[in-house]
């Protein structure tokens, strides 16, 4: 089970495959024309992204892992709009520019977020073979894992020598497939293929336990550690050599577009492998960012914040103890979402009742209850020399585990305004007798139309009165 989204940046992932541009034109449509039964349609506007093995290195580098490009592209337009990409999503390209050949482009036409059209333009990439694999062994160094997305646009014409050059490294190998012969990817750590390929290789299944069979076999057959069918509205299943296999349901509650899904599915699978997580986990870390990819309009990435923020409405983790790079990620996609954020601080030394009833009411005022804690440092300074009594990771440790609190953030400073002035939160709160103009941050939230209240506390309830009660039963 996920707990946690990690950290993705201390890891390097090398992906190499088919790249090519993903051109969007966006339009409306009101008529049908008067030379065909074909729609007209309006283009208000346009937009390239990175598609292909591209795409999968756009969502490893969205994730924040340090990710590296193997790939051909043509010497002209479409190729250098590749070129300009990556170097804007700060991915370490290992291009083989091609001379006179034409970079792989997809030109899709939409109204109303429906695609009408699609108009490709390709032809093979074979030739630059022996200059890829070159580019490949010199991408290998500090490599974590490496992803093989296979378009069928002839990159991987000699993908089994790919494979053995991870094999012999030690290295983790991915494979996103294409076609029916399945046997050219033997030995590939871990393979991801949608049913309908699945189906094209091991056979159409009777049953659902038909389908297990099948998929465990193929690990066996092939020599992979393990196996991750993606089934569209039945979710995936991740299959291994000797584990039982498990069926992930989808995640989605409404999709706008599957283009791309397998694309991110293979980058957060591999960026789960590369941070150790197990097959079924890595399954699991996949199942929720396909989620998110495909409820957005054509090839797209998924970011770290948002698998937290996704994992937290789940109520299975993306919650509790952050940093601020952290937070402001966070914090950002809740309001992307039309949520209000709330933050309060304080010291909170021995939690306590009045704590509790003071940080539920807090949360009633938004969606979103951010908590800054002073560190034991500033703690001391502001209390005297005898606290904190409860040391700083302790004191959060409890914060985060309150149904009220989603994410817990330390600061060093005598007064969290720094904090504030990052995440700019929709409602400052502070407790006690504090007059709202008084309260740190005020101005930085009034400034941008915010709110501001002092919450009283819950009378006879004090961290003082808890630890002076505590030594007169010591004494008596």
């Amino acid at each position: 089970m996920i707990k946690a989204i990690p950290e993705f940046d201390r890891y390097r992932i090398v992906v190499a495959g088919d790249a090519m541009l993903d051109e969007y034109w966006f339009g409306d449509t009101q008529r049908i024309s008067p030379e065909a039964p074909v729609p007209v349609v309006q283009r208000r506007a346009t937009e390239t992204r990175a598609g292909g093995a591209a795409n999968v290195a756009a969502n490893l580098a969205a994730l924040g892992v340090r990710a590296a490009l193997v790939a051909v592209v043509g010497d002209d337009v479409p190729g250098q709009a590749i070129r300009t990409a990556l170097s804007g999503l700060q991915v370490e390209p290992y291009l083989v520019v091609a001379a006179g050949q034409r970079t792989a482009h997809k030109l899709r036409v939409l109204a109303r977020n429906q695609q009408l059209i699609r108009l490709d333009s390709e032809e093979s990439l074979a030739g630059a073979s022996a200059a890829l694999a070159r580019e490949f062994e010199r991408s290998l160094p500090q490599a974590d894992a490496v992803i093989l997305s296979d378009y069928a646009k002839g990159t991987l014409v000699d993908v089994a020598a790919l494979i053995g050059v991870c094999r012999d490294r030690g290295i983790a190998v991915l494979v996103d497939p294409k076609g029916a012969d399945f046997e050219r990817y033997r030995g590939a750590t871990i393979m991801t293929p949608n049913e309908a390929e699945f189906a094209a290789v091991a056979g159409a299944a009777s049953s659902e336990s038909d389908f297990f069979e099948r998929g465990r076999r193929m690990c066996i057959e092939l020599g992979l550690e393990a196996l991750l069918v993606t089934r569209g509205a039945q979710g995936m299943s991740v299959f291994t050599r000797t584990d039982a296999p498990v069926t992930l349901p989808a995640q989605a509650r409404e999709v706008y577009d599957v283009t791309g899904a397998g694309d991110t599915v293979i980058a957060a699978m591999a960026a789960a492998i590369a941070a150790d997580f197990s097959y079924q986990d890595a399954a699991r870390l996949a199942n929720l960012a396909a989620g998110i990819a495909i409820a957005k309009i054509g090839v797209a990435t998924v970011t770290r914040a948002e698998l937290r923020f996704a994992l937290h409405r789940r109520g299975r983790g993306g919650r509790g103890i952050v940093d601020l790079p952290s937070l402001i990620d966070v914090v950002a996609e809740a309001r992307a979402r039309g949520n209000r954020i709330v933050f309060t601080n304080g010291c909170f030394d021995i939690l306590h009742a009045g704590h509790v009833a003071y940080l539920d009411e807090a949360k009633a005022l938004g969606d979103y209850l951010v908590v800054g804690v002073n560190d034991d440092d500033s703690v001391r300074r502001l209390k005297g020399a005898e606290r904190p009594v409860v040391r700083l990771e302790d004191r959060m440790a409890v914060l985060a585990g309150l149904a009220a609190v989603d994410w817990v953030v330390p600061f060093s400073g005598d007064t969290p305004l720094a904090l504030i002035e990052a995440i700019v939160p929709d409602v400052l709160v502070k407790g006690g007798d504090w007059k709202p103009e008084e309260i740190v941050g005020s101005d930085v939230v009034l400034r941008q139309g915010g709110s501001v209240l002092s919450l009283q506390f819950k009378a006879g309830r004090s961290t003082t009165g808890v630890i002076e009660s505590i030594r007169n039963s010591g004494s008596g």
